[in-house]
C-alpha cells in the first residue's frame, strides 16, 4: 500500500514543480556571490577615498583657518551627488532604453533594476551602488580648485547641477553604451576621461571665474598640516584599489591586474616626483610624495585593466614629469589660482593616461589588444576625440552652471570673510583651537 501511495505522490510533486509557478529558467541570469562581494567592498573603498581620504588630503594643504570648510564641502558634495544619483543620475547614465546621448528614464529612484546588470555577473543594485561612489567623488575632486574663497551654498548648488549636466551624460557616452564608445571605440577603464578630465577641466574654469585668492601669487600660502595630507594620500592610494580593481566588475585576474598596475604607477610616480624635487628645489617633500602618488594614480586609471605592469611604471614616470611641470606652469607662469592643482594633477593626468592607453594597448607591449577594426593610430585618434569633446562639454556647461547659480547666490565670500577664514565665516566653528 505504501508503494502505491508514494508513486502517485511523486508524480503529483513532479507535475507541480514543472508548472509555471515553480519552474525556473535554466538560462536565467544569476549573480555571482564572489563578484558581488568584491564590488560591494570596492564601493566602500571608493567612498573611503572621498570620506575621509580626499577631505584629509585637501584639508592638510590649506591654511588652518580653512580646514573645516574643506571637510564640510567634501561631505556635503558627496551627499548631494549621492542623492541625485539615486533620484535621476543613474538612469541618465545607465538607464536601459536610452539613446547615444542619455540613458532611459525607467530607473529613476533606482526603480525597476534588473536582477543582474547586463554584461556582468553582479546585481544591478550592486552596480548602481558602485557607480554612485564614482558620482560622489568626481565633483568632490573639484573642491581643490576653489578652497579658501568659494561660498558654501554656491558650492553645493553648483556641484549638484554639475553632477547631472556634466558627469551623468559623459558617463553614458563612454560607459553606458553612448555614442563615444559605440561609434568610435573610446576606452576608459576606470575614469581617466569620465572622472579626471571632466573634473580637471571644470575645476580650472571655476578657478578662472572665481578669481585669485587675496595675495596670490605674491603671498606664500603654505599647507598647514602636511602630515594630514600624507594620511589622506595614503587613504586615496588604498581606496584606488577599489576604484580601479572594482572597475573590472568581477573578482578575477582582470581585477588583480588592474590593482597591480595601479600600485606600480603610484609607486613610480611618487618616487620620481621626489627625485624631481630633489634636483630642482633641493629637498624631497612629503607633499611632493603625496602629490606624485595621486598623479600616478590618476594617470593609470583609464588604462589600469588594459596594460602590463611594466607599462604602468612608465605611466607613473610620465605622470610625474608632466604634472610636476604643469603645476609650475599653471601657478607660476599663467598665475591661475587652481589652488590645489586639480587641473594639473587630475585633469592632465587623466588626459595623459587616456592617450597613452592607445599606445600601450598593443599586445607587443603587454597590452590586452585592440578591438576589431582598431589599431594604435585609430585608438589614439578615438581617445583624442573623446578628450576634446568631453573637455569642451565640461568647460562650456561648467561656465553656464557656475554663472547661472551665481545669479541666485554669490560664488565667492567677501574679503573680510576670506581673511577670517571659511571655518568661522561659513560654519561658525574652528577645526582647531589656535592659541
Amino acid at each position: 500500500m505504501l508503494r502505491k501511495f508514494v508513486l502517485p505522490m511523486s508524480v503529483i510533486i513532479g507535475t507541480a514543480l514543472s508548472s509555471p509557478v515553480f519552474a525556473q529558467d535554466p538560462y536565467a541570469a544569476v549573480s555571482d556571490s564572489g563578484d558581488t562581494a568584491w564590488i560591494l567592498v570596492s564601493s566602500a573603498l571608493v567612498l573611503l577615498m572621498t570620506l575621509p581620504g580626499l577631505a584629509l588630503f585637501y584639508g592638510g594643504l590649506v591654511r588652518a583657518k580653512n580646514f573645516l570648510s574643506v571637510a564640510v564641502q567634501c561631505g556635503a558634495v558627496a551627499a548631494v551627488a549621492s542623492l541625485l544619483w539615486i533620484a535621476v543620475g543613474y538612469t541618465l547614465a545607465f538607464g536601459p532604453g536610452g539613446n547615444g546621448w542619455l540613458g532611459g528614464g525607467g530607473a529613476w529612484m533606482l526603480n525597476n533594476l534588473g536582477t543582474v546588470r547586463e554584461g556582468t555577473t553582479i546585481p544591478e543594485s550592486t552596480f548602481a551602488m558602485f557607480q554612485l561612489t564614482f558620482a560622489a567623488i568626481t565633483p568632490a575632486l573639484m573642491i581643490g580648485a576653489w578652497v579658501d574663497r568659494a561660498r558654501f551654498g554656491w558650492v553645493v548648488a553648483f556641484c549638484a547641477l554639475w553632477s547631472l549636466l556634466v558627469y551623468a551624460p559623459v558617463a553614458h557616452w563612454i560607459w553606458g553604451g553612448g555614442w563615444l564608445a559605440s561609434m568610435f571605440g573610446v576606452m576608459d577603464f576606470a575614469g581617466g576621461i569620465v572622472v579626471h578630465t571632466t573634473a580637471g577641466v571644470s575645476a580650472v574654469v571655476v578657478a578662472l571665474l572665481l578669481g585669485r585668492r587675496t595675495g596670490f601669487p605674491r603671498t606664500l600660502m603654505l599647507p598647514h598640516a602636511p602630515g594630514l595630507t600624507m594620511i589622506g594620500a595614503m587613504l586615496l592610494w588604498v581606496g584606488w584599489f577599489g576604484f580601479n580593481g572594482g572597475s573590472a566588475l568581477t573578482a578575477t585576474d582582470d581585477a588583480s591586474s588592474a590593482i597591480i598596475n595601479t600600485h606600480a604607477a603610484a609607486c613610480a610616480a611618487a618616487l620620481f616626483w621626489v627625485l624631481l624635487e630633489r634636483v630642482t628645489v633641493g629637498k624631497p617633500t612629503s607633499v611632493g610624495f603625496a602629490t606624485g602618488a595621486i598623479a600616478g594614480l590618476a594617470t593609470v586609471t583609464p588604462a589600469a585593466g588594459f596594460i602590463s605592469p611594466g607599462a604602468a611604471i612608465l605611466f607613473g614616470v610620465a605622470a610625474a614629469t608632466l604634472c610636476y611641470g604643469a603645476i609650475q606652469a599653471v601657478k607660476h607662469k599663467l598665475h591661475i589660482d587652481d589652488s590645489l592643482d586639480v587641473f594639473a594633477v587630475h585633469g592632465l593626468g587623466g588626459i595623459l593616461g587616456s592617450l597613452l592607453l592607445g599606445i600601450f594597448l598593443t599586445p607587443a607591449l603587454g597590452g590586452t589588444g585592440y578591438a576589431d577594426g582598431m589599431g594604435m593610430l585609430s585608438q589614439i585618434g578615438a581617445q583624442a576625440l573623446a578628450i576634446a569633446v568631453v573637455a569642451l562639454w565640461s568647460a562650456v556647461i561648467t561656465g553656464i552652471i557656475a554663472l547661472g547659480v551665481s545669479l541666485f547666490m554669490p560664488m565667492r565670500v567677501n574679503e573680510d570673510e576670506e581673511r577670517d577664514g571659511l571655518d568661522i565665516a561659513s560654519h561658525g566653528e574652528r577645526a582647531w583651537e589656535l592659541e
